[in-house]
């Protein structure tokens, strides 16, 4: 079982790229894998929001628990140099 210095720790790194481009791989189960793009949002103590797409349809929010990072059901890879006004 996770403990919660753990999953605060895992909030407290992320906490760090407010604002940065990321890629995001989800499990969804069943081989099925979503990979996508956007910008890490909003960290609250609970989950973490990743704003995803714009253009001609607008965007959509996604969130995730703390602990998908802790079971690896959610990777993230931040870019280098990716921050966004």
């Amino acid at each position: 079982m996770a403990t919660t210095a753990t999953l605060d720790n895992i909030r407290r790194t992320l906490q760090k790229y407010v604002g940065k481009k990321i890629l995001l791989k989800a499990n969804k189960g069943r081989k099925q894998v979503i990979t996508k793009q956007g910008i890490l949002e909003t960290v609250y103590p609970s989950v973490f929001t990743i704003k995803v797409g714009h253009g001609e349809y607008g965007f959509e929010r996604v969130a995730y628990s703390y602990s998908d990072l802790l079971t690896e059901n959610v990777k993230i890879k931040v870019f280098k140099d990716s921050t966004v006004s």
